[in-house]
């Protein structure tokens, strides 16, 4: 699986899941959690390789329960920057999984005074750290020829609209997905913190060129995979009428990497719904997790006729930017959507 999400949206925490209890007997590994450079392989599949040799995280909210191999892989030959330091020299930030202990130096190298509201690392605090130093490195990091990829999540931090997950229902129609994905601006962002962001294939801080020509480059490489990924969009951050979030996330994603896995070997089931193939609540092993009953699943799944046409307006701004050099495939499946909706 290749999963693209913008800053701080869970990449990591993903790309190192712990299966849960009630997942007794699967494995996951790591091949990355940043970067995948891909191209069409000699299996006739969609390729891809990390070129980094390590991690880049956000450290702030990492503790043994979201991440436990992250921190592992922080606990030595590691580099931080702008955590909050003990006297000793040990670190801290908040999310950890000790409560701040006393005369804590904050980001700026000051004392910081618990009473101030002040943050004592930075909200974008981040490791770097060796991939060596994970637990769950993938055997195949330093193949050549990378690995297979049989999956692509498009992903962005929505508080309301978009489901938890659903599938595309081609390969243009999961471009088109990648392609109009928006996310809420983090720390990460300059700005606009809390607001919804076009965040294409999360991609938008980091493309060289001219978005629709990214986008046509994905268009065209159809013809050069023989056998197609499919494409999927996740949310783990819907959240309900008091300001919860539906989903436990963390390890409990697992359950969604299983329907998804069941997709691409064809023994999932699913709904045809407007926005894509949908999970019914029977489709998601929901065994064991505590308060998501059949009624909560589908509120967190629900989709709003006019949620989404104001989503569509949304998205527009972009194409519109880039019409001249915008895939008219792209507009094709926006009216499709529309009409759908």
């Amino acid at each position: 699986m290749a999963a693209a999400f913008p800053s701080a949206c869970g990449k990591t925490n993903f790309a190192m899941m712990i299966p849960p209890k009630s997942y007794q007997g699967w494995k996951l590994t790591t091949i990355g959690d940043d970067i995948a450079w891909m191209k069409p392989g000699p299996t006739g599949r969609l390729h891809a390789i990390n070129p980094e040799n390590g991690y880049f995280g956000v450290v702030p909210g990492t503790n043994e329960k979201s991440n436990p191999n992250a921190m592992k892989i922080m606990s030595h030959d590691t580099i931080f920057t702008n955590v909050a330091r003990t006297p000793d020299g040990d670190l801290w930030w908040e999310g950890k999984d000790n409560p701040p202990p006393p005369d804590l130096i904050d980001w700026r190298g000051n004392p910081w005074n618990p009473a101030s509201g002040e943050k004592a690392a930075h909200p974008n605090s981040r490791f770097t750290a060796p991939a060596a130093n994970n637990p769950a490195l993938a055997p195949e990091v330093n193949d050549p020829e990378g690995v297979p990829i049989n999956a692509i999540i498009f992903g962005g931090r929505r508080a309301s609209t978009i489901p938890l997950i659903f599938q595309a229902f081609s390969w243009f129609h999961g471009v088109f997905l990648g392609a109009s994905m928006g996310s809420e601006m983090t720390a990460a962002a300059v700005g606009g913190h809390g607001q919804v962001r076009g965040d294409p294939m999360a991609m938008l801080p980091f493309c060289g060129y001219n978005m629709g020509d990214y986008f046509d480059h994905w268009m065209e490489m159809r013809k050069s995979i023989k056998i197609l990924p499919r494409i999927f969009h996740v949310n783990w951050f819907r959240k309900d009428a008091e300001g919860k979030f539906y989903w436990p996330g963390f390890g409990e994603n697992m359950r969604v990497l299983d329907w998804i896995v069941g997709r691409c070997h064809g023994h999932s089931d699913a709904r045809e719904g407007s926005i894509g193939w949908v999970p019914r609540y029977e489709d998601i092993n929901t065994e064991g997790l505590e308060g998501m009953t059949r009624e909560r699943f589908a509120e967190m799944m629900k989709i709003d006729p006019d949620a989404w046409r104001r989503e569509l307006v949304f998205q527009n701004e972009l194409f519109l930017k880039i019409y001249h050099e915008l895939p008219k495939e792209m507009i094709y499946q926006r009216e499709l959507l529309i009409a759908r909706l």
